[in-house]
């Protein structure tokens, strides 16, 4: 068994002893981040494969290259190894792992059969077990928005959101009832029973039978055309149109009740698409394509993976179709339903495959570019920067500080974060300058550091407990060696590299160096930097002229008498600005708390004047 000779002697030993049991194992690089994470049968024998001197696809060579170190959890089976492998993957989002974004939820109708009077509403989470109907998901081309106006058109049923029983009784119905469109539940119009008949005609109609809402359609269109309410008939005319356009995706010798999904998984050894065909009630619902740079070794694992997550979020179908060999068994388990997988596909489900194939195919080819550019200007650029300055590890979270303030009034501070070369915008932050009198960039960087750091130590606040890899600092190097004497007062100087960009010359500045390092024009590095730095000055201008106009309000408010603090921020909460307060009635005034009729007056008066 031939080893790689270029692994240190670390992995070496540890691949000796690793256990025959299954587990998940971890990858991390030099600076100790995760980069890949995996789930083994066989811990010694999935782990070792990594580092033979065998042949391997591009991008597992890429993530191998970039080990420096390994961990490992034994699981009590193959199951709990996924299970853990799940998790780990979720919390942690190494780059080298296949991702299905949480905000990649797409849309499902869900009907409430709990309910007495049940509505029909779009929905992007599934809750399972819940009693209700979902209908998707709807991937792409169908508009869910769409169809649920055509069975609007059709079925009397309810859109309004108010909790209805058998024993509320509202005082009128709305306009929908005037119009034909609901049979008015709320206000007992109608019984249970009548009600349940709507809902099941619309049920039906989502499970794939068009005939009964194509006629009703077909004859509210006819009726509106003779009354010569034609806006109305375009409507009905719409409604049709859409109906038509779902029974042009039916699939050919599929009965109405198959629902099934199919898998397809095409790489170039490089990148990768997996394709995703979604049939329900014997129409396709949509097709859609998802790239990915999966450090799996075998493309059966690759696609394991991805439908392992995918599943997750989603109601799963009886049966999906396959293009390679998943073990059935083992997905049935950790998804909790068994499931027919057919990976050796014949006739309409054969050819709703290679449908699937040749979209991942030209996917790739189509969209290899644009991914190209992508990784250029994002991981492509931090590993660019990490080789231009030497720097220990890959920066995969970088924070960039800047300070903003007229002439060291309303002085602020912000933190924008790149995580894995682009904007995370969650995990921007920004400060209040407290302690710095006048006009002092130095002190007001090393304040921001300070309060920032000592919430990474105290492990305090959502975006503060993780820790940056690089920090940049908006100016010179009179900045950056202000800044640097922070980092070494947490003793974190060794845990956390630090470099600042002088605008002028676009230099950058490395601690412990004299001279100032430059980047080619133009670079993708460069440009990352300069993103980020544009990036914390656009975010810290803006939140100075928020504080800078409410400081102003305030003090215009603080000269009215019998107005205090308390009540100028709670006028200000409901009104924003001063001109809005201004523009106000006395009435409006008085339903702030604590301002009385008197005191409205007295607003109104002073702001008039």
């Amino acid at each position: 068994m031939l080893y790689n000779v270029f692994m240190n002697d670390r992995i070496k030993q540890k691949l000796q002893t690793l256990p025959t049991k299954p587990g998940v194992y971890i990858m991390r690089d030099v600076g100790g981040n995760i980069i890949y994470i995996g789930k083994a049968k066989n811990l010694k024998n999935r782990v070792s494969q990594y580092f033979r001197s065998s042949p391997k696809p591009s991008k597992v060579q890429a993530m191998v290259d970039n080990v420096d170190d390994f961990d490992y959890f034994i699981a009590m089976s193959e199951l709990d190894a996924l299970g853990l492998e799940s998790n780990l993957i979720h919390k942690h989002q190494p780059f080298y792992n296949i991702l299905l974004k949480d905000g990649k939820a797409f849309p499902y109708i869900k009907i409430d059969m709990k309910e007495d009077f049940p509505r029909l509403e779009i929905v992007r989470k599934v809750k399972k077990n819940d009693g209700a109907k979902y209908f998707g998901p709807y991937i792409s081309g169908v508009d869910p928005r769409e169809i649920l106006k055509t069975i609007g058109s059709a079925f009397k049923l309810r859109t309004c959101t108010s909790k209805i029983t058998t024993t509320t009784c509202a005082k009128r119905e709305c306009l929908n009832y005037s119009l034909g469109l609901c049979l008015a539940p709320c206000t007992q119009k109608t019984t249970k029973e009548e009600y349940a008949e709507e809902v099941k005609k619309a049920i039906n109609f989502l499970n794939g039978n068009d005939e009964e809402i194509e006629q009703i359609l077909m004859q509210k269109m006819q009726t509106a055309s003779n009354l010569e309410n034609f806006e109305r008939a375009i409507q009905l005319r719409d409604n049709l149109k859409m109906i038509s356009k779902l029974k042009s995706r039916i699939v050919a010798n599929l009965t109405k009740d198959v629902d099934k999904d199919i898998w397809a998984y095409h790489s170039d050894g490089l990148s990768g698409v997996v394709s995703l065909i979604v049939v329900r009630g014997g129409k396709i619902l949509g097709i859609t394509n998802f790239a990915q740079s999966d450090a799996e070794l075998e493309q059966e694992q690759t696609l394991f993976n991805f439908v392992c997550q995918y599943y997750q979020n989603v109601i799963v179908p009886n049966e999906i179709v396959v293009s390679h060999q998943l073990d059935s068994q083992l997905l049935s388990d950790f998804l909790g339903k068994k499931i027919n997988i057919v990976s050796n596909p014949h006739a309409v489900n054969l050819t709703l495959l290679n449908m699937a194939k040749e979209n991942a195919k030209e996917y790739l080819e189509k969209h290899l570019e644009r991914e190209k550019i992508a990784y250029n200007t994002s991981i492509g650029a931090i590993s660019q920067l990490q080789k231009s300055l030497n720097l220990k590890s890959l920066p995969k979270r970088i924070e960039c500080y800047d300070i903003s303030h007229i002439s060291g009034t309303n002085k602020v501070a912000s933190m924008v974060v790149f995580t894995n070369g682009t904007a995370d915008k969650k995990a921007y932050r920004k400060f209040k300058i407290k302690t710095v009198a006048g006009n002092n960039d130095f002190e007001c960087l090393k304040e921001t550091l300070s309060r920032r750091l000592q919430r990474y130590v105290d492990q305090n606040g959502e975006s503060f407990k993780e820790k940056p890899d690089l920090l940049v600092i908006d100016g010179g190097k009179g900045q950056l060696s202000s800044c640097y004497e922070i980092l070494q007062t947490f003793g974190l100087e060794n845990q956390i590299e630090m470099i600042s960009i002088a605008k002028r010359l676009e230099e950058v500045f490395v601690p412990q160096q004299s001279p100032p390092v430059i980047l080619k024009y133009a670079s993708a590095e460069l440009k990352l930097l300069q993103r980020l730095r544009d990036e914390a000055h656009r975010f810290a201008i803006t939140f100075h002229r928020t504080v800078r106009t409410k400081s102003q309000t305030t003090s215009t408010l603080e000269g009215i008498k019998g107005l205090g603090k308390v009540k100028i921020n709670a006028l200000l909460n409901a009104f924003g600005t001063t001109e809005a307060i201004k523009t106000a009635s006395v009435e409006e005034l008085c339903q702030i708390k604590g301002i009385h009729h008197s005191l409205a007056v007295e607003i109104k008066n002073f702001l008039q004047k």
